[in-house]
């Protein structure tokens, strides 16, 4: 996982923002290593600023902390040493309007705790410098963009081509520039029997166990493509796709590692039979997670369909449905044992055909259907939905085919309990009844709806803030970043446009029931 510090934003490398020829900035200290990279630029003038920084940061000072003795002691070790520690990525020493020169003791401590040292002159402002990073890192968010999109076209063209796996295979090497394979379920068992050891750092086994683990990983491998890597990075590729390969509850659905300096990844296929994406490649760009997971869930939908004529299968299902069957007696046909309900909202709207078959490869079926506002997957019981990014989901409980249509309002009304309650997933049955679930969803909705109606978002949100944290104007100001005044303000218009009491606990509890049911 990243760190959660680092902005979800392409670093700037160093030696471009040194090449930039208006800002007129020199390094004077430290390594001169074309890979450091800085997320961010942060002006701070703290004899000891670790306590503000994140890390990766370009700090810049005009020394105005530094004392007038400051050359003769430990001052500039100290505080350089803390930008380090921090995890400052470089520093930046402004010649006005305090110093006209660099102190010759803060470069002598920048080259000892190697940390990138640039002069900045007088006439480049630290405004300017800040802005200079931000111009980098749009442009380089731009060619990321550009860069996913393109790849996104031709691994959807590659899909529609004759051998479409290895046509996609083939165009996932060629984008991330290493190798990409497929693994089967069926070689799980002897994959995971040579696995080494140690899961998490693979690439220690000896040479001969590597041999070992390769040929283990070769027995599973469905499809390859791209320039294969050698038996220590093939045999640690197989070792993590065992790691992310469905074996129970909390099974990671992908992971990472390194090899043989070879960047590894491994994604479990949404199709839940067992296959897995490998992948291999000299270096990471910025964008190659999100090349290769766009690859999955085309491969998901692949396998899927081509697993044991199960397209063909939920194609007879589908017919003798329209031609009378009961559904207990087309449910063989789908597969054994019971089933789930899921409907899933996006959080971004509206939802598109291909967000809905992902996320039904995701929680491992093909059986979708897309709506004006939800999708609804049929999920085999024995597969337990998890949160999906981008989505709020409400699971049912387990049923049987004839009780079907229950499960589909039990999962419609968990949905609407995870809407109103903020969190990604709710299954049926996991809280005690409540008022909420007397109503079905599209009443409770077009009540909130109705009775909101004067209000305008602004408003809306602050009395949701407001009765949230029971009436204090001083929080609410604080969760709001307004002035309390302001909140008052609201909230007395808010009673105006609606003609009522904001002081009546009825009302408040009215209130609330509609703004938790008027979100969506």
């Amino acid at each position: 996982m990243p760190d959660p510090a680092v902005p979800p934003t392409p670093p700037v490398a160093l030696s471009a923002l040194l090449a930039r020829e208006d800002l007129g900035l020199r390094q004077i200290a430290g390594p001169r290593d074309t890979n450091t990279v800085i997320h961010w630029a942060h002006t701070s003038e703290m004899a000891d600023p670790y306590p503000y920084l994140l890390g990766g940061e370009l700090l810049l000072s005009a020394g105005v902390h530094i004392p007038e003795a400051a050359g003769s002691g430990t001052y500039f070790d100290d505080y350089v040493s803390r930008i380090v520690a921090a995890g400052g990525a470089a520093l930046g020493f402004g010649l006005a309007p305090v110093h006209d020169t660099v102190p010759r003791a803060l470069v002598e401590s920048c080259d000892t705790y190697e940390l990138p040292l640039l002069e900045v002159p007088p006439q480049t402002t630290f405004s300017g410098v800040a802005r200079a990073v931000w111009q980098l890192m749009a442009q380089a968010r731009h060619a990321e963009l550009r860069r996913v999109t393109e790849a996104q076209q031709s691994l959807a063209a590659a899909a529609s081509r004759p051998d479409p796996v290895r046509a996609v295979l083939r165009q996932l090497a060629q984008r991330i520039g290493g190798w990409a394979v497929l693994y089967g379920p069926e070689g799980a068992e002897s994959a995971s029997a040579g696995r080494a050891p140690d899961r998490q750092r693979p690439e220690a086994a000896s040479a001969g166990r590597a041999a070992e683990i390769a040929a283990a990983g070769r027995a599973a491998e469905i499809a390859a493509a791209g320039r294969e890597p050698g038996d220590v990075v093939r045999g640690a590729l197989a070792g993590l796709a065992a790691v992310v390969r469905p074996s129970g509850p909390g099974t990671p659905t992908s992971a990472t590692d390194t090899a043989a300096g070879t960047h590894l990844a491994a994604y479990a296929l949404g199709a839940g039979q067992g296959f897995v994406l490998g992948v291999a490649a000299p270096h990471r760009d910025t964008g190659d997670h999100t090349i290769a997971s766009v690859a999955a869930v085309l491969l998901s939908l692949l396998t899927g369909e081509h697993q044991s004529g199960s397209g063909a299968a939920r194609s007879s299902a589908l017919v003798r449905l329209l031609l009378g069957a009961e559904p207990e007696a087309v449910a063989p046909l789908l597969g054994s044992g019971g089933w789930l309900v899921v409907h899933g909202s996006p959080d971004a709207q509206p939802c598109d055909p291909v967000a809905a078959a992902a996320l039904g490869a995701a929680l491992g079926s093909p059986l979708v259907d897309l709506a004006r506002d939800v999708v609804r997957v049929l999920v085999p019981a024995d597969r337990e939905p998890a949160p999906q990014p981008g989505w709020t989901l409400g699971v049912s409980a387990p049923a049987t085919a004839r009780d079907w249509p229950v499960a589909d309002t039990q999962a419609a009304r968990a949905l609407s309990r995870a809407r109103a309650t903020r969190t990604p997933l709710h299954r049926h049955g996991t809280h005690r009844p409540a008022l909420t679930d007397l109503l079905s969803p599209g009443e409770a909705e077009a009540h909130a709806r109705a009775l909101l109606a004067p209000l305008t978002p602004p408003l809306a949100e602050t009395l949701r803030t407001w009765l949230s944290l029971h009436g204090s104007w001083d929080r609410t100001a604080v969760a709001l970043a307004v002035h309390r005044n302001t909140v008052r303000q609201r909230i007395a218009r808010c009673a105006a446009l609606l003609g009522t009491d904001l002081d009546d606990p009825d009302v408040r509890m009215e209130l609330w029931f509609a703004l938790r049911h008027g979100e969506r």
